[in-house]
């Protein structure tokens, strides 16, 4: 995969140049959005890496240009800026996905790639629905019906991880590769604390459950 990161924080670049690369992709590093902006015209990218906040030309300003002409390449914006307002202006300037600073860079790592995905099958999604439970993945919240529903950062990548393969039985294996990047059972009951905690939180309190335990398979949610 082909990345450019826009960043004007050398600290915060070098670090996810060396992260992005070590794990394989071929990573171009822009100054800030002036030269992002130059750079992303020269075309060739499959997702753009964007600090909002800037010199010169800001995140949402050098988004906004590629939009109106016409450049759909996925966008993850990187922002200290976390209330949902400002995770909407992000998304009404055309990007895709929005991350908080400080961030997992496990984290970073696993959008940059879930947004690439997406825009191989056709289209990037930003809201999952399953039954009367929805998740908006700019703004970060869950909805079961008209209930608010408050998520840890990790439950949340936990049940946008089921969402996504609603109706399917997931396994203990693939919840640990994919939500934890664990390639080892580290032999711990950090899934069954995790899901324990989100199915409290998503069923609790409803006529019906959605998150089911497939005895000798692992979970699935249910809509």
């Amino acid at each position: 995969m082909r990345i450019l990161v826009v960043e004007d924080d050398a600290e915060a670049a070098t670090a996810m140049v060396r992260g992005l690369s070590e794990g394989g992709h071929d990573v171009v590093h822009a100054v800030d959005g002036a030269f992002g902006l130059l750079e992303a015209q020269k075309g060739g990218y499959d997702v753009y890496v964007v600090d909002r906040m800037m010199p010169r030309l800001d995140g949402i300003g050098m988004v906004e240009t590629l939009r109106k002409d016409g450049d759909q390449t996925p966008v993850l914006f990187l922002s200290a800026l976390g209330e949902v307002e400002d995770r909407v202006v992000g998304l009404k300037a055309g990007g895709d996905d929005y991350l908080v600073k400080p961030y997992a860079f496990a984290e970073l790592i696993a959008r940059v790639e879930a947004l690439s995905r997406r825009r191989e099958t056709g289209g990037v999604q930003t809201v999952l629905k399953v039954g009367d439970l929805e998740m908006n993945l700019i703004a970060r919240t869950v909805h079961r019906g008209t209930t608010e529903i408050d998520l840890q950062p990790r439950e949340f990548q936990l049940l946008e991880f089921l969402m996504r393969h609603a109706g399917q039985s997931v396994t203990r294996t693939m919840l640990l590769e994919k939500v934890w990047e664990y390639h080892f059972d580290p032999q711990t009951n950090v899934i069954d604390v995790h899901i324990s905690r989100l199915r409290s939180k998503i069923d609790k309190g409803f006529d019906r459950a959605m998150l089911q335990t497939v005895r000798g398979a692992g979970y699935r949610l249910e809509a």
